[in-house]
């Protein structure tokens, strides 16, 4: 198996799991961003930087891309057109609003999909239908070089 379908696995793994903000268990409870927390533990033990406490409106009345800061920090950035197995994709929610939900591309070609973490739902697989495309700002990947 390949480096991304290992990314792609351990989100499967978190599957089923609850929403909880700010949380990162798998089976417990997590949010958006602690789904890729818990699969960068997976995938290469301690995360990269500790994440200070944060509100469910990210950051939105300052108007600070937060999230996106981070990811540029710790993953790499990939062109955001065309999709491959386990890249995050990093959506704006709402035209004018930060970008505050993340996702990782689980499929691909006719039929693509992303692991997310949704308020409400838990960890669940969804379909990659055109209006989640149509939010998609940044596309990111793991460092694959060293899994």
């Amino acid at each position: 198996m390949g480096a991304r379908m290992d990314v792609v696995q351990a989100a499967r793994g978190w599957l089923g799991t609850p929403y909880r903000h700010q949380a990162s268990v798998r089976g417990a409870g997590t949010d958006c961003l602690g789904l890729l927390r818990g699969v960068w533990r997976e995938l290469y033990g301690a995360e990269p930087e500790a994440v200070p406490a944060y509100s469910m409106d990210w950051s939105e009345p300052q108007g600070e891309e937060r999230m996106w800061a981070a990811a540029r920090r710790h993953l790499s950035e990939a062109p955001r057109d065309g999709l491959e197995p386990g890249n995050v994709l990093l959506f704006r929610m709402r035209a004018g609003a930060v970008a505050k939900h993340v996702g990782i591309v689980a499929g691909t070609g006719t039929r693509p999909s992303f692991v997310h973490a949704y308020s409400g739902r838990g960890v669940l697989e969804s379909p990659l239908s055109e209006p989640w495309l149509k939010r998609v700002v940044a596309r990111f990947e793991f460092p694959l070089e060293v899994l």
